[in-house]
């Protein structure tokens, strides 16, 4: 597709350092991260460059790159890379740039829109921030957009243009001769059927497609209306899916004595349509091949959890805790860390009891999790007499779905909000 460049962003991580520096040998472009001390991987320590620069119509282009701070609980980078403030990160690559006579600057940045706004309201220097993480959509012509396109802080252009490809990001920017933007004009364009799809790259899909296509199209089970899986739901209260996959880890494991379950709402992915549902379809919701878990962990744990599962609410993360056999109340009103879980009720018999802080209980939930990714570092550890290796969550879900079809999505109130 011709790319300049590409940042690192907390997906690349997903499976661990060995797969993101395979994927940097196979491409011919530069992959940057700058707010990263990666000295002591190895296999990252001499060819993940935190900037670069480019060459276009005589022009030298200092490009950045920017990853969320929080990677270490997104993915998996492992013990050797320890990532900081993307603010310090891009500053100091900007001087080191502008020594060497580069005046036109642009950060990749998959940290966020706010990251963004801070760092462009932060930093000197910089020109352009195009942007992602957050798949926020900017537009100048519709009201649905978080922002204008470009959204402009100081002289600094920052662009964002939603997600999975559904809009091409355009930004045409004009520089003086000292480097200085002086106009920034865009918008998103939509990839609707108006655009010509690629005949190579089509045929190319369907030839790799073709083996997998008798595993999606496979009806496992039927809804009696739709299941929203929508992030801006789940990833702020209860959700219908988030019931949905709650219930089925718990009821998977139920009879090995396990008593809640917490699923983090980042790895739920879409909705679900009322009728017939596909293997296909179950895979779309849950598509990272993530395993059940089951561990021990006290009352207070399980609260610490819940508390950091609220805490990042007002950002949209995923880590949004959706659950089984516990209800709980939270206060958005409380800082963050600083007791909004206001009540948790675990499960007891035909009813729930308060969650005693002192007493051991079995827990379920994703082996991303319970390793300590969004933030569940309390799950994590070797003490916990942990099983991380339980069956693929997406079959778990499927076989929930089937033994209860035509399934019926549902709220209950088991989150609530002051």
């Amino acid at each position: 597709m011709g790319y300049d460049a590409m940042t690192v962003g907390n997906h690349e991580f997903d499976d661990g350092p060995e797969v993101l520096r395979g994927f940097m040998d196979s491409v011919a472009f530069p992959v940057l991260m700058s707010n990263a001390d990666v000295t002591r991987e190895e296999l990252l320590a001499d060819v993940l460059k935190p900037s670069t620069v480019i060459e276009v119509g005589g022009e030298k282009i200092g490009l950045i790159g920017l990853t969320p701070e929080d990677t270490h609980e997104l993915a998996s980078p492992g013990p050797n890379i320890t990532f900081g403030d993307p603010v310090a990160a891009v500053q100091r690559e900007v001087d080191a740039l502008s020594a060497a006579g580069v005046n036109k600057i642009v950060v990749l940045s998959h940290s966020g829109y706010r990251v963004d706004l801070r760092v462009a309201a932060e930093t000197t220097g910089v020109d352009v921030i195009v942007g992602g993480h957050s798949n926020t959509y900017l537009s100048n012509e519709s009201d649905r957009a978080d922002g204008p396109y470009p959204t402009m802080v100081g002289d600094t252009a920052i662009v964002q243009a939603y997600a999975y490809g559904k809009f091409l990001g355009e930004l045409n920017v004009t520089f003086d001769d000292g480097g200085r933007v002086v106009a920034a004009v865009g918008e998103p364009l939509i990839m609707d059927g108006a655009v010509a799809e690629d005949d190579g790259t089509v045929a190319r899909i369907a030839e790799m497609a073709a083996p997998l296509d008798e595993i999606r199209n496979r009806v496992v089970a039927a809804a009696a209306a739709p299941v929203d899986g929508d992030r801006g739901n789940c990833r702020v209260r209860e959700c219908e899916m988030g019931n949905l996959v709650a219930d089925a880890m718990l009821a998977r494991v139920a009879d090995q004595g396990v008593q809640v379950a917490i699923a983090n709402s980042g790895g739920l992915r879409a909705s679900l349509d009322a009728g017939d549902v596909t293997m296909g379809e179950v895979l779309t919701v849950l598509p990272f091949q993530n395993t059940l878990s089951t561990f021990e962990i006290s009352g207070q744990g399980l609260i610490d959890a819940l508390e950091n599962g609220v805490s990042q609410v007002e950002e949209v993360k995923g880590r949004f805790p959706q659950v089984a056999g516990l209800r709980f109340v939270w206060d958005a009103s409380v800082a963050p860390g600083a007791g909004r879980v206001q009540e948790v009720m675990v499960a007891s018999g035909d009813g729930f009891v308060p969650i005693d802080p002192a007493a051991t209980y079995l827990a379920v939930t994703n082996n991303y999790v319970r390793n300590g990714g969004d933030g569940y570092a309390m799950f994590s550890g070797e003490d916990k007499n942990a099983y991380d290796f339980g069956p693929d969550l997406a079959d778990v879900t499927a076989e929930y779905l089937a033994a209860n079809a035509p399934y019926t999505p549902y709220l209950d109130g088991r989150i609530a909000q002051r």
